[in-house]
């Protein structure tokens, strides 16, 4: 299973991250879409899982649920938009870590790309950081990887500029 893991788009969704996820399997989304026609672009480009961040509306929180928990090929995952990293986790993040006992914690919201590994919790922990415009971040970034037989491996980076692209107008 090859995953393409993506955060804080904030109605951006162009050819570069297009091209960069035209290999996956599956997107995932760990929150703040910006609005539910980048959601509905997304999710008709490649299957997408996804939660809802701080900044997402109403319409985008009645098709994504707070938090998701599964299992991706033997891999049980975790994916919030608030979550934190090794040593910061928000509050509630460690509950739910607690009560599902991920390997692999996915978050976004922070803007900047962070992986570890959590020896405390015994999981990875990805933040692919933002690939939209919005925000302090200097560079829009992506990730992508394998997912075998309960293995993670050949995680790559997607690395833009963070230049002006048009954001996508809500339908509604």
């Amino acid at each position: 299973m090859y995953i393409g893991l993506i955060s804080d788009t904030h109605c951006v969704f162009d050819d570069s991250l297009r091209e960069f996820l035209k290999p996956v399997d599956e997107i995932w989304h760990a929150g703040d879409f910006g609005n539910l026609a980048t959601r509905d672009i997304i999710a008709d480009f490649k299957p997408l899982k996804g939660v809802f961040g701080n900044c997402d509306s109403y319409c985008v929180r009645q098709v994504h649920p707070e938090y998701l928990s599964f299992d991706a090929d033997g891999v049980g995952v975790l994916m919030m938009h608030i979550g934190g990293y090794p040593g910061h986790y928000s509050r509630r993040a460690l509950q739910l870590v607690g009560q599902f006992k991920p390997q692999l914690f996915v978050c976004g919201h922070s803007h900047i790309l962070k992986v570890y590994y959590d020896k405390a919790y015994g999981m990875m922990t990805m933040n692919p950081g933002a690939a939209g415009i919005l925000g302090f971040h200097q560079v829009r970034t992506a990730l992508r990887f394998h997912i075998d037989t309960g293995k993670i491996h050949d995680l790559e980076v997607g690395q833009w500029p963070r230049t002006f692209i048009e954001p996508i107008e809500d339908k509604i």
